[in-house]
Parts: C-alpha cells; sequence; structure tokens
C-alpha cells in the first residue's frame, strides 16, 4: 500500500475520533450546564454549620427546602434555628417561611416570626410578621411591627434595625413600658 494513502486514512480515523471526542465532550458539558437550571427539594432538613475556624457557627431544623440553583434562592417551611457565637448559643429563630436571596447573603423571614437574643443579662425576644436578616454581619432589619419584650421592657416599634454582634437596636415610632430592675 502506498504510504500516501497510510497518510489520507490515518487523517481521516483521526479526524472521526477527534470530532467524537470533541463533540461528546461538549454534549456533557451541556449536560452540567443544565443542572445548575434544577430546582432541588427535601423535606425534613437538619443543618449544622461551622464558621471559618471550625467553631459551631449555626443548627436549624426546616420542615421543607426548595432550593434554585440558577436563582441563588432557597425557600424553607417551618424553620427553627439557633446562632452560635464562641460555641454558645447566642440567637434563635422561627419562622413559618424564610426565603433567602444570594445563597443566603439576605434571608427574609415571615409568618409568625420570633427572633430571641440570649444574654447574660436576660433574653430579649422580637416578634413580627416579617424580618430580613443577614447571617454573615449578624444584622436584622424590618419596616413592620415589632413587639418587643426584655425582663425590663416590653413595647411596640415600628421597624427595628438590629446588629447581633454588639447588641445594638433602633427602634422607630416607640410605644410601650419600661419597668428598670431595682
Amino acid at each position: 500500500m502506498d504510504t500516501k494513502v497510510l497518510y489520507i486514512v490515518a487523517i481521516v480515523v483521526a479526524s472521526v475520533s477527534g470530532g467524537y471526542y470533541y463533540y461528546s465532550g461538549k454534549a456533557k458539558k451541556l449536560d452540567v450546564d443544565s443542572a445548575k437550571n434544577m430546582t432541588y427539594s427535601a423535606q425534613g432538613v437538619h443543618l449544622t454549620q461551622t464558621d471559618e475556624q471550625g467553631n459551631l457557627y449555626i443548627r436549624a431544623e426546616v420542615k421543607q427546602l426548595q432550593q434554585d440553583m440558577l436563582q441563588k434562592t432557597s425557600q424553607l417551611d417551618q424553620l427553627k434555628a439557633v446562632m452560635y457565637k464562641q460555641g454558645k448559643a447566642d440567637a434563635t429563630f422561627s419562622a413559618q417561611r424564610a426565603n433567602g436571596y444570594d445563597e443566603n447573603r439576605k434571608i427574609v423571614l415571615a409568618g409568625d416570626v420570633v427572633v430571641t437574643n440570649l444574654s447574660d443579662q436576660g433574653n430579649m425576644e422580637f416578634h413580627t410578621d416579617e424580618i430580613t436578616g443577614y447571617p454573615k454581619t449578624r444584622e436584622l432589619e424590618t419596616q413592620h411591627q415589632v413587639i418587643v419584650q426584655s425582663p425590663t421592657a416590653e413595647f411596640v416599634s415600628q421597624g427595628l434595625k438590629a446588629n447581633l454582634n454588639d447588641g445594638q437596636y433602633e427602634f422607630y415610632k416607640v410605644r410601650g413600658k419600661y419597668a428598670p430592675s431595682s
């Protein structure tokens, strides 16, 4: 057989093989891309998360979870969570629903929301129908009515901004009663 014919046969075989591998690889890439468009759901979720140093950061229970990978959002039903600071329970959260945005950097709690800030001086509870939380910065905010209960005060505020790191709170249009401990 002539070497010229062998070269042509080798080029044809190489082209067919290369084309096959090229296009089959693209098909697999398309499968991976389509997985990003999926929505996942789970029931009876128990979550334990640690911070960058490996310390316990949050524990949560959710009745049902739906997560949209493309939109980077999540919907949680019947949320109960405990947030930790330096290995000690620091705050609790409960709500009928929670919607997470931007990979849960922003979470909107809605429906019978109760947030409790746990401290040695006594617990401070916030009751509202909707509140937005930012887990990384440990901040909360709402323009909805908030009932605040603490060992020394009980009042209603039309809105709240809270920083759970340093215990700084801003209340709006407050009405209530204050009874300092003696």
